[in-house]
């Protein structure tokens, strides 16, 4: 039993507003999608660590049209690492926990750090500090009954210091707390695991006990490297990079992976499919639920 309830997709603003999301919002109700990961940082409904409140209310009213279960993407630059920003993170973060309770969302999903090749000094203290940061995080976000989801991302800057799928376990492992959980990201962790000549089925397997969230999309697992596509699609041809393809058309096998590998109770399978790719989202959809074991009326059940 892999403990899947639910799979959907993820929604953001395109212009900073919120009738963007709206729109992307009832287009996902109309193909009988269930679930959501809300892009709330796409949207200003922060300012330096205050919640907006005008608009606060409007994203509230926006989501309680809809029938769906939320989950909510935290900043897509968060780097608990990072000595500099992490306060300000961290600010932001406590704020994203609020909207969580709001709009009832149990899960909000931090990127694992990391540090540029430039930041010898503070490369000694980063994994501790990342900890620190999630269990402050965390002992904020237990009243609210919310998750944080800690990401594995992939190397994106040569020298760069970035943990492994089954370091990031161990960071889950070491913060030991029920608040906190670990994210798959099959696809980042196919890039990592090429990248630095690691066993791809290795290292998802060694974050699936403590994992409580996940992110599907389809790649080749071949990192971008110094290569700069035109068009993004030209990415696509060559099979390069973070693609977020619909399933089936990278080699990711999902259909073993998901026979194998079991995960924490209530975890929600997540589609982080590229926008360009609406016409195969119905497709990735039925794929997706039968992975996860759920049919469509069942996915309703399990919420």
């Amino acid at each position: 039993m892999s403990n899947i309830t639910a799979t959907g997709f993820n929604s953001g603003s395109t212009d900073g507003e919120l009738d963007s999301l709206e729109a992307d919002l009832r287009r996902l109700a109309d193909m009988g999608v269930d679930t959501v990961e809300l892009a709330l940082t796409a949207i200003d409904l922060i300012s330096g660590g205050r919640i907006i409140e005008e608009r606060a209310e409007r994203l509230v009213s926006l989501t309680k049209q809809f029938d769906f279960r939320y989950t909510v993407h935290g900043l897509v630059s968060s780097n608990f690492m990072d000595p500099a920003t992490q306060r300000y993170q961290l600010d932001a973060a406590k704020a994203l926990v609020q909207l969580c309770d709001r709009v009832g969302s149990g899960i909000l999903v931090q990127h694992g750090g990391a540090l540029r090749a430039d930041q010898l000094a503070e490369r000694a203290g980063a994994d501790q500090r990342e900890r620190e940061a999630l269990t402050e995080l965390a002992d904020f976000a237990r009243p609210y009954n919310v998750r944080i989801a800690l990401e594995n991302i992939f190397t994106t800057e040569p020298g760069q210091y970035r943990q492994t799928p089954a370091e990031v376990a161990e960071t889950v492992k070491a913060v030991n707390h029920p608040n906190v959980v670990a994210l798959i990201d099959f696809s980042h962790a196919y890039i990592e695991s090429t990248y630095k000549g690691l066993n791809f089925r290795e290292q998802i397997a060694a974050m699936a006990p403590v994992t409580g969230h996940l992110h599907v999309h389809d790649s080749f697992g071949r990192p971008q490297g110094f290569y700069k596509a035109f068009f993004p699609q030209e990415n696509t041809a060559m099979g390069i990079g973070d693609l977020h393809m619909p399933l089936g058309w990278g080699d990711i096998d999902w259909d073993s992976i998901f026979a194998e590998l079991d995960f924490l109770p209530d975890t929600v399978l997540m589609m982080e499919i590229g926008h360009r790719y609406r016409n195969e989202q119905a497709a990735c959809l039925e794929r997706a639920r039968k992975l996860a074991g759920l049919s469509g009326a069942e996915a309703i059940a399990a919420q």
